[in-house]
């Protein structure tokens, strides 16, 4: 149930947004770990609501505006949102957007292969010269930090892999050995990533399998997204960390725009922000990945 000083805010907006009838049932819906999800329902329409009412500043907000750029592209299906809010009053923060009904059995075995396309597209779509993004925002509920910089080697050193040492080291989870490793690697980051033609691309920034949807037509979908103006390599690199997309998914990406070569010995360096942003979230079950980069990289 939706807390009930939501649900009047909620049919107002409703009604701007062309549905005059009442919310009429609503319903939980699982998959996140952070914030509450329910399947809201009028007369007219069907929507999806997330709400929180010890929500991080700013959280709803930002992933509106993350949203907008990614459709603003458009290239993938991406849920349009209706309205985000900060708590006001009693009131929690929220955010309320299109609802995307899943598809089932045959509709669901081509979207790899348009996933793949599309998210090629995604990343050529035209932006700005800059790595990063005119405002921070969050990853999971890690802050992101995206002060705009023209260097991505130092991007990737200062606004993703420092923060995040930082913080498991304000976590206790750094051992001294793991330290010292993280810091030779952000030390010597260029000697890896270095060298590589490159420009910056939207990435939606937090791209598993779970923030993949597909739709009743059949088309792949993103949702909640952490982006920003980074080189593609790293979101393809964590499209390989916890599976879920197949080989005709990378197929048809790099039919559309091929990687560069040695993007596979870059791969584990992308995904050492993710997995510190893991031990950072969860806790020491991340240790183990963690320490297994350290050790490929510097030993």
């Amino acid at each position: 149930m939706i807390p009930p000083a939501l649900r009047e805010p909620l049919e107002i907006v409703l009604r701007s947004y062309s549905d005059s009838t009442p919310i009429c049932r609503t319903q939980p819906v699982g998959g996140g770990c952070i914030n509450n999800a329910h399947r809201i329902e009028t007369e007219q329409g069907v929507y999806f609501l997330k709400w929180n009412d010890q929500s991080l500043p700013d959280m709803f907000l930002v992933e509106a505006r993350g949203l907008e750029l990614l459709r603003a592209t458009n290239t993938l299906h991406i849920p349009a949102f209706i309205t985000a809010s900060n708590p006001i009053a009693q009131c929690p923060a929220h955010i309320l957007m299109e609802w995307i009904e899943g598809a089932s059995g045959s509709l669901r075995s081509g979207y790899q292969e348009v996933l793949g396309r599309q998210l090629a597209e995604l990343h050529l779509a035209p932006v700005p010269p800059v790595y990063g993004l005119d405002h921070d925002n969050y990853l999971g509920s890690t802050p992101q930090y995206n002060n705009r910089d023209d260097d991505w080697v130092r991007f990737f050193r200062e606004r993703r892999l420092r923060p995040q040492i930082e913080l498991a080291q304000r976590h206790g989870r750094l051992p001294v050995a793991r330290r010292r490793g993280l810091e030779r690697i952000a030390e010597q980051l260029g000697r890896w990533l270095d060298g590589v033609e490159r420009r910056p691309s939207l990435l939606h920034g937090d791209l598993w399998g779970g923030n993949v949807l597909v739709t009743s037509s059949g088309a792949p979908a993103l949702i909640d997204p952490a982006v920003y103006y980074g080189d593609r390599e790293a979101e393809l690199a964590y499209t390989e960390l916890f599976g879920g997309f197949s080989p005709r998914f990378y197929a048809a990406y790099t039919e559309v725009w091929p990687l560069a070569a040695g993007y596979a010995e870059r791969r584990d360096l992308y995904n050492l922000y993710h997995l510190l942003n893991h031990l950072n979230i969860f806790g020491e079950s991340y240790g183990a990945q963690v320490d297994a980069v350290i050790r490929y990289y510097v030993g």
